[in-house]
């Protein structure tokens, strides 16, 4: 399959098989993902995962909408960064969780990215504790790190259809002369 195949058939998986995912997979989604990018090659992206399913749940549980399918997968990366050595954390997060998606898709996983950053814990509450907070006092291995997202990862239970040309992709790309 080439890249440009890859791309296209990538898309958010959000139920997965009941399979644990082997270790040396994750070893090698991890050693792919620390090849991504970063500002000034300064390395800031960190990555810790999950197979416990009581940390799942406390994961599915960081949000009011959008998180909750995390409890049914049989992994999770939290896409972390030590911030002190960059303003750019946030894109180097950003790249190194593409990496990770489209190599998990490679292996025939499915993945689904879900937003931490910037995202209140209850909608009913937005000015209340953030979604981050809460990550970081449910789960004190990444308490120190600034959290981007978390990617649920798995062998899909559903197998969407590649996205088709929409007639706005006309308009989303354009020439400069």
């Amino acid at each position: 399959m080439t890249f440009q195949q890859l791309a296209q058939k990538r898309r958010s998986i959000r139920k997965f098989e009941e399979k644990r995912v082997p270790r040396h997979i994750i070893d090698s989604l991890i050693a792919t993902t620390l090849t991504a990018p970063s500002s000034k090659n300064c390395r800031s992206t960190r990555i810790a995962y999950t197979e416990n399913p009581d940390i799942l749940r406390l994961v599915a549980g960081m949000r009011s909408t959008g998180s909750q399918f995390v409890q049914e997968a049989p992994l999770a990366f939290f896409i972390l960064a030590e911030d002190s050595g960059t303003d750019l954390w946030k894109e180097n997060c950003s790249i190194s969780a593409t990496i990770l998606q489209l190599a998990a898709e490679d292996l025939g996983l499915g993945t689904c990215w879900v937003h931490v950053d910037g995202r209140p814990h209850r909608n009913e509450d937005p000015d209340g504790k953030t979604a981050a907070q809460y990550l970081q006092e449910s789960v004190p291995q990444i308490s120190g790190y600034r959290i981007l997202c978390v990617v649920a990862c798995g062998y899909p239970a559903i197998y969407p259809s590649p996205h088709k040309p929409r007639p706005e992709d006309a308009e989303m790309a354009f020439r400069i002369e």
